[in-house]
């Protein structure tokens, strides 16, 4: 076996510049940055002024930092950066602190918990279809946006009690996460500039209402967990080994954290669906079919979500297209990554969105073609080839939520509508946040008997 080679010896990136690193790079065209790696090796520094950040590129690569080797690795600088923001949650706390929260918030998103929230999901998506007229004019993505944070408002937070923080998340996450990508990347010498007081003054007025909301369900109800919504459930926690239970800000963080992860990634995947439905009419011509033939006139229930299986490649390929941009870790102790040692507090990084472009793992992989998830095709990539979700300890726990929302939205509004794009508007570009978001997605609204 060769022997592994030292830190020193991993490629540079192209394109580096004195001081500055690749920074103008990342800045000018990031997504196109990150694609390229993959070029220069499975592992490959980059710098970001004069801080050297690993990026692991291949399928293996990326799946020894998440899954072979993720006990050695914890949360990186990016995640450092987001914590004071928007708190200690699932997404952003590391050791024992996220054992012991993810083993407390696991039952949340068990089968019977999924199909109550679902009932929810599918009657948000049958309001937001029926508010639609013909030829109206959408900005999809707006649309959908709003969708998602209703959604899962609803889910988290008693109607009675909830309503402030609903109002909040409704204004104050959009400005959130449009920025908290760019916000956390930045210099800490420059958290005092003007140009994030918009972003500040967001994440501390949601923080704040949530924390009211927070304190105001746990006197009333004393975390009663037979209630149906998020928060009551989260307060009602009991660790299996200890008996100890969330704190009110424990809590927050989390709430905070679900609100993150559970809006960008249906809302953008939603509106990049119809966008490609639209330009794929044979596709959605199948789609409608296999709706059609699973529902009936029947809204769209939990028990569906599994049998809708066109629907569920083409969301497959959606994410795979438009998916996570950057995570990062440190490492905690030495390890061998990639054929190198990296010794302990070494930053890594990688790109979900990079990976799945790739075009080893997925010939032609900027087509748009759901037929990649046939599972004899499927079976012809390697498993770790399709991370959308991540992978390991560190996986989303909110997958099973995600993709069920967004397929109740999908069914739902196909089932009714067309959705093409409106006159003269130009194809959505991607936008850097989280995920690969859409700039703007206009549309007309036609009905499906058209």
């Amino acid at each position: 076996m060769p022997q592994a080679a030292e830190l020193t010896e991993i490629p540079r990136a192209r394109g580096g510049l004195p001081l500055l690193g690749h920074v103008l790079k990342l800045k000018s065209d990031p997504l196109g940055f990150l694609r390229s790696l993959r070029e220069t090796g499975d592992l490959v520094r980059v710098d970001i002024g004069t801080m050297p950040i690993y990026v692991a590129t291949s399928a293996s690569a990326v799946n020894e930092v998440m899954v072979t080797q993720g006990r050695f690795l914890e949360k990186g600088r990016l995640f450092d950066r987001v914590r004071p923001l928007v708190g200690n949650g699932l997404a952003t706390a590391g050791g024992e602190t996220h054992r012991r929260h993810r083993r407390l918030i696991q039952p949340m998103f068990h089968r019977e918990r999924l199909a109550m929230y679902a009932a929810v999901m599918s009657e948000r998506a049958e309001a937001l279809s029926d508010s639609w007229v013909p030829g109206q004019s959408v900005d999809v993505d707006q649309a959908m946006s709003a969708f998602t944070i209703e959604a899962l408002a609803a889910t988290l937070f008693s109607a009675d009690i909830g309503r402030p923080a609903v109002e909040s998340v409704r204004r104050d996450l959009p400005v959130i996460l449009q920025n908290m990508l760019l916000r956390a990347a930045s210099p800490k010498i420059l958290d005092k500039l003007p140009i994030w007081r918009g972003f500040d003054n967001a994440a501390a007025g949601m923080r704040s209402v949530i924390d009211h909301v927070v304190a105001t369900t746990r006197a009333r109800a004393d975390g009663d967990a037979e209630r149906a919504d998020l928060l009551s459930v989260l307060l009602a926690a009991r660790d299996a080994d200890t008996g100890e239970a969330l704190t009110d800000e424990e809590v927050r963080d989390q709430l905070v954290t679900i609100l993150f992860a559970g809006t960008e990634t249906v809302s953008s995947t939603l509106a990049w669906a119809f966008h490609h439905l639209a330009d794929n009419p044979e596709v959605e011509k199948l789609l409608v079919a296999e709706i059609e033939e699973v529902l009936g006139d029947r809204p769209v229930s939990f028990q569906d979500v599994p049998r809708l299986a066109a629907v569920q490649r083409v969301l497959d390929e959606v994410i795979r297209l438009h998916g996570v941009v950057l995570l990062m870790r440190r490492t905690i102790e030495p390890i061998e990554l990639a054929g190198f040692w990296i010794p302990a507090g070494v930053e890594i990084a990688f790109s979900l969105y990079a990976l799945h472009r790739d075009p080893d793992l997925y010939p032609d992989p900027d087509r748009f073609d759901p037929d990649r998830w046939l599972p004899e095709r499927r079976a012809e990539r390697p498993r770790e080839a399709a991370v959308p979700f991540g992978a390991g300890n560190r996986k989303c726990i909110g997958d099973a939520f995600a993709w069920t929302e967004a397929t109740i939205a999908l069914a739902t509004i196909l089932r009714r509508w067309k959705l093409r794009p409106a006159p003269g508007s130009k194809a959505p570009q991607e936008s850097l946040a989280s995920m690969a978001h859409p700039d703007h997605v206009p549309m007309t609204v036609l009905p499906r008997d058209m």
